[in-house]
């Protein structure tokens, strides 16, 4: 009679190994990746502009603790969603309990963007494994790749070229997460640290309307944030602060078809001929 066999455990020590392993060989991809001039170049414009958004990121911080979050819920979030703009999005609807799938609405309106970005990243970035693509998305922000975008206008046709684009984008990357994270952290134990009366969540909104309106540059965007404001107050009434959602799908539309529209304005009408 055959007896069945015991389930084989992996043999002691073999998962610890396994897991050093993988790390090590992230550390030298890295320390590859920084040895090339390109990624301290990435690392220097990155900081240049990360300056702008350190009250982005501390007052983020601070908000997710004054919704209501507690300290450990907000450093995983922020660990976890690296998007400010979603972070703001759904902090209002966890606060009032709102479904998980508002929740999700909300933040993929808000973050609707990284699909464009991804679409144009495609031709670049399609010599990588779809697993290492995926993880370079997620330190992907709005900077990063408008600072790459003007640097690289093109993508690469060679090897050398490919890995000079790539140096780049990963020193910008791992600046700006670096940056974001340090910030947030600081607003997250800050916030749950000081007073209440001390007014720092106020302090916060008022930060983060000078960011907003700082994006405000052209006439599109300043009727598409008008149309925004006046929807969501209006729908102010609307359950699990579903006024947010409808302003934002609100404005992105707006936007869409102005901005098709004063391109269509822009085009030359055609002259007519007269034989």
């Amino acid at each position: 009679m055959n007896m069945p066999l015991p389930p084989q455990l992996p043999p002691e020590g073999a998962l610890p190994s396994r897991l050093g392993n993988w790390l090590s060989r992230r550390i030298d991809g890295w320390a590859h990746t920084a040895r090339h001039p390109l990624y301290w170049v990435g690392v220097r414009d990155m900081a240049g502009v990360s300056v702008g958004l350190a009250a982005w990121a501390f007052m983020t911080g601070v908000a997710m603790v004054g919704s209501g979050m507690s300290v450990g819920e907000s450093v995983l979030m922020s660990l976890l969603v690296f998007a400010g703009s979603a972070q703001l999005a759904a902090l209002p609807l966890i606060a009032a309990g709102a479904p998980l799938w508002v929740i999700f609405v909300a933040a993929l309106c808000v973050n609707l963007r990284f699909l464009v970005f991804g679409v144009h990243l495609r031709e670049y970035l399609r010599f990588l494994p779809r697993g290492k693509r995926i993880w370079l998305g997620y330190f992907m922000g709005d900077m990063t790749y408008v600072l790459f975008i003007r640097r690289f206008p093109h993508p690469a046709e060679t090897e050398r070229q490919r890995r000079a684009q790539l140096s780049y984008l990963w020193g910008g990357n791992c600046w700006n997460w670096l940056s974001w994270q340090s910030l947030n952290m600081l607003g997250i134990f800050l916030g749950a640290a000081l007073p209440a009366r001390w007014g720092l969540e106020y302090a916060g909104t008022l930060a983060l309307l000078a960011v907003t309106c700082s994006l405000i540059t052209s006439r599109v965007r300043a009727l598409a944030a008008l149309l925004a404001g006046a929807t969501a107050v209006l729908a102010m009434g609307l359950p699990y602060r579903l006024g947010l959602v409808v302003a934002i799908a609100v404005a992105v539309l707006a936007a869409v078809w102005l901005e098709r529209w004063v391109e269509a304005a822009r085009k030359p009408e055609p002259e007519p001929d007269h034989g």
